[in-house]
């Protein structure tokens, strides 16, 4: 395992609400975090078949181009009843005409795709956001950390604290949609909550607890 010396890092990420949610998140670790943007870097094609793989592609595209670790995560919704629809296509659904990205299409997407087959009530509309986050860095080496929640699909939307599809999911033992939280009540921790609550907050916290254990370990 790497360590991280300086605590420079990349975040290899144009998505404005993703790196504003690892801006967030890695606030209170003292990394120094800045964007591919900030740095010029092209997003590079997403072209594996898993999350993982994508999150690698990008990572390891901006640990090479820059010299320093870089994190990335690929990540999606995944419904049942759409066998796993979108996936690791999330995105994609959400391309408009224009070559922008559109979840509100992307969202009514998924809306009809759901009632085309009858997946009206609650136990027929389940589904989880599953995060990968991956750390490469310029050697090629990487390590992974996956984070997901369980929830299921409301409609029509509720919120405007989030993005991409947060407006429709609600998580498991909670009324309220991702779109609907404000982002200590999406990424926190709270009393009887062992763990983060978001897909991106639970695989960021494995990533911070195995920056921790190296830490304890002295290794440099």
């Amino acid at each position: 395992m790497h360590s991280l010396d300086g605590h420079k890092i990349v975040v290899a990420s144009h998505n404005a609400g993703k790196l504003r949610e690892f801006a967030d998140l890695m606030a209170p670790f003292g990394i120094e975090a800045k964007s591919a943007k900030e740095y010029g870097l092209p997003e590079p094609n997403e072209t594996g078949t898993t999350f993982e793989e994508n999150a690698y592609i990008k990572a390891f595209a901006a640990a090479k181009a820059t010299g320093l670790p870089a994190l990335s995560d690929d990540s999606g919704l995944c419904v049942d009843a759409l066998g796993g629809a979108p996936g690791v296509y999330t995105a994609n659904w959400a391309e408009a005409p224009d070559g922008s990205r559109d979840f509100g299409m992307a969202m009514q997407r998924a809306e009809v795709a759901l009632q085309e087959i009858g997946a009206v009530d609650p136990a027929q509309r389940k589904g989880r956001f599953v995060a990968v986050i991956c750390l490469a860095f310029p050697d090629g080496a990487a390590e992974y950390f996956r984070g997901e929640v369980e929830g299921t699909l409301v409609w029509p939307p509720r919120g405007e604290l989030g993005f991409g599809y947060d407006p429709v999911f609600v998580p498991d033992g909670f009324e309220k949609t991702f779109g609907e939280m404000t982002a200590e009540e999406k990424h926190g921790w709270k009393p009887g909550q062992p763990t983060a609550l978001s897909h991106r907050a639970r695989a960021f916290q494995k990533f911070a607890q195995a920056r921790l254990d190296l830490a304890r370990s002295g290794v440099k």
